[in-house]
């Protein structure tokens, strides 16, 4: 489970923060337009909102960097400018010099920000031993992992003692045990006076927010803390499980207007239906009834609560213009049966003496989506590499679309479409050139050259923007068209690696969509992920650790697995009640979220009263308990503690 500290706030006190009427303006274009809010002390407070919203314009402001056109700002009592000694930002890129040490990063930013030396040692030993950076202070900046150089970052922001800090999608393209630990240093930071105002397009860590304003076209849509947005969306979220999902979406989604009005959206995902409605014993008659229809002989429905995904689409929905989607135009493309797409029989690389992957095996089906996920370093980057053909295995079988020989040939390779978690189109050549570069690369036809190359334009919202450098593209419309130009060709066999990083959760559904329509058409795609939220979307998953697969199944399967239950539990000092509970249960199984503790108990009936006896010794006052079920979130990273645990003993 992922740890995150958002301490129980008062917001009585003064605020940190204070904006009246901010707008800026960029020529004609209205980047952000009267936004008002307070930041108070002690606070993390979430900035969440689609690409382009104006969040990153928003902190560039606070943090002193930008002025605003209009209103009026005050950070610490100053205008921004002037307290910007007292500010720590980490931005987007990190901000790091590469081809600095670990040391001279640090050394170089208490330089700018004036730390003096004794402090500056002070802080310097205290932070890379806290970030655990402290082993190898020379290694360069360039040869850190994602998760070491967020780490390195967060470390260059503090080292000043800033009394904000400002956190712009700190965590995008970090795997989900770097983020544990992300959050695990801001718990530190936030006990220590430290006031954070974080944007992040993950909206589970957005869970962890005292507070949030959802943002579109630079204005505040909705306000509040996590609990009060989803009270406010007045829906409930029911998931639904059986075995024939496909039709049951297409029925639900096809109802006449009087059903219809029950049901406000209908997501799928791997192995379950999201169905939202405010009625819910109506709605369930629905989904039973069309299910009856359908001659289904499986049929599950529970009632849970909204996510922030939910608000999230819910309120922006009408307000984007969704009318540049369109169905891919794909050319007849009859189903395979037999062998699989791709197949790995305890397949193997090493680099010199370092086992990159150790032993891997799975199967891929034609129309199936396999989610394979793991820890930065687990090995799914090259495991993806040897699959497809880029990387020979050092030992073991594999097969890809039936095919044993070779697997470069130039035959098999435009059967297949591969997206890269770096992106992998040319940022000198326009949007225009390098979707007709793919298309030679992937021996696109003539005759349907134009047709493909205006469907990734449309589905990217990019018409007409074909002269447009590639380079300057924002990271979330960049990923969409590298998408567009994976797929163009109509795959037989496709590889995503991080195909979502870094895009808003809007646009992260739409790319969904079409990878399910491609997944129904027949095509075998194999995904990675750290958005745990998405993966949900893939029929089987497979989790990576030091190289091999360790736990394999279906999202609902693998969650069932988890032992234990998960309690949320809600005290009147959230804090005194972490210090108790953390003691008693240890800290990996304690976390807050916002102004709740999340418990993990293995044995519920007695450790609950455990809790109740140390709530009467400490004199702790319990408001609210109730039982939560598990993420795939916290299965990740309990099935990689253990494994990791079981490696160590």
């Amino acid at each position: 489970m992922i740890t995150a500290a958002a301490p129980q706030v008062t917001i009585t006190a003064e605020p940190v923060v204070q904006v009246r009427g901010l707008s800026k303006a960029y020529g004609a274009t209205q980047a952000v337009k009267q936004l008002s809010f307070d930041i108070y002390p002690g606070e993390i407070f979430g900035l969440i909102g689609p690409d382009g919203a104006g969040k990153t314009t928003t902190f560039h402001i606070l943090g002193g960097v930008l002025e605003q056109t209009a209103g009026e700002i005050s950070v610490l009592k100053k205008r921004p400018r002037d307290a910007r000694l007292e500010i720590g930002y980490l931005t987007q890129q990190f901000s790091l010099y590469l081809d600095l040490s670990i040391d001279e990063n640090i050394r170089y930013v208490a330089g700018l920000r004036e730390v003096p030396e004794l402090e500056y040692r002070e802080r310097r030993n205290r932070y890379l031993k806290l970030m655990d950076l402290d082993r190898f202070p020379d290694r360069l900046a360039g040869q850190l992992s994602g998760g070491m150089k967020q780490k390195l970052a967060l470390c260059c922001a503090l080292i000043a003692r800033p009394k904000l800090l400002l956190l712009d999608e700190p965590t995008t393209g970090v795997d989900p045990v770097s983020r544990r630990e992300f959050w695990q240093l801001l718990s530190q930071v936030v006990r220590e006076g430290v006031t954070v105002a974080v944007a992040t397009p993950y909206l589970d860590e957005a869970e962890r927010c005292n507070r949030l304003i959802l943002m579109h076209e630079g204005e505040v849509q909705e306000m509040g803390s996590p609990a009060e947005l989803k009270a406010a969306l007045k829906l409930h979220r029911l998931e639904v499980r059986g075995d024939k999902l496909t039709a049951l979406e297409g029925r639900l989604s096809a109802l006449d207007d009087a059903k219809a009005k029950l049901i406000a959206d209908v997501q799928t995902f791997g192995d379950r239906l999201d169905v939202l409605t405010a009625r819910v014993e109506e709605a369930e008659q629905i989904v039973s009834q069309v299910s009856a229809e359908l001659g289904s002989s499986q049929l599950s429905i529970d009632n849970q609560e909204p996510t922030l995904e939910n608000v999230f689409v819910s309120r922006l929905r009408s307000k984007v213009n969704t009318s540049s989607e369109e169905s891919f135009p794909f050319e007849e493309n009859a189903r395979r049966n037999g062998a699989a797409a791709i197949y790995a029989d305890r397949i193997a690389k090493s680099f010199g003496s370092f086992p990159a992957v150790k032993s891997v095996s799975l199967s891929v089906e034609y129309g199936e989506v396999y989610g394979l996920l793991g820890a930065n370093g687990a090995g799914k980057t090259t495991t993806i590499k040897m699959l497809c053909g880029l990387l020979s295995p050092s030992s073991g079988d594999m097969a890809l679309c039936g095919e044993r020989g070779n697997l470069r040939s130039e035959a098999l390779r435009n059967r297949l479409g591969y997206m890269s978690q770096k992106f992998t189109l040319y940022d000198d050549l326009t949007i225009g050139e390098n979707l007709e570069f793919y298309c030679g690369v992937y021996c696109v036809p003539e005759g349907l050259r134009q047709e493909r190359v205006r469907w990734v334009l449309k589905n990217s919202g990019l018409l007409g923007q074909q002269r447009l450098l590639t380079g300057r593209l924002p990271g979330g419309w960049k990923q969409r068209l590298a998408f567009g130009a994976a797929v163009m060709h109509q795959p037989e066999v496709l590889f995503l690696d991080e195909p979502t990083s870094g895009v808003d959760p809007l646009a992260r559904r739409e790319m969904w969509k079409l990878i399910r329509e491609f997944s129904r058409q027949g095509t075998a795609i194999l995904v990675t992920t750290h958005f745990l939220e998405e993966a949900e979307h893939c029929k089987k998953l497979g989790f990576m650790v030091a190289g091999e697969v360790v736990a394999e199944g279906s999202p609902g399967a693998i969650k069932a697995q988890l032992p234990g239950q998960l309690f949320e539990l809600r005290y009147s000092d959230s804090q005194r009640a972490l210090d108790v509970l953390s003691e008693k249960f240890g800290p990996r199984n304690v976390s807050v979220f916002a102004d709740t503790i999340h418990v993990v108990l293995t044995a519920p009936d007695r450790e609950l009263l455990l809790i109740e006896w140390a709530n009467v010794e400490h004199g702790l006052s319990l408001q609210s308990q109730r039982a939560l079920p598990f993420s795939l979130e916290d299965a990740f990273i309990s099935i990689v503690e253990r494994t990791s645990a079981g490696a160590r003993s």
